[in-house]
């Protein structure tokens, strides 16, 4: 069955994407996608980095509790 609207597949792409650090309107074919400039991307990186942004993340539950304890310590010096 063919679709009744094929423009509704593309109408995402119709809008223009933003920075995801200034917000500016920026263009997929822009070297520093999906940044706006070079600078918004070091910007982010330095976000990174700085553990601005962190990904959560919980132990595995198989793991004894020994083992867990162990990882939360960090390596002994």
């Amino acid at each position: 069955m063919p679709f009744r609207r094929p423009w509704a597949i593309l109408a995402p792409m119709r809008r223009s994407p933003r920075c995801p650090i200034c917000a500016q309107e920026t263009s997929r074919t822009n070297d520093a996608f999906p940044f706006c400039s070079p600078r918004c991307r070091t910007i982010d990186l330095g976000s990174w980095l700085g553990e601005a942004y962190r990904v959560e993340a919980s132990p595995p539950s198989d793991l004894p509790v020994e083992m867990v304890e162990q990882l939360l310590r960090g390596p002994e010096a």
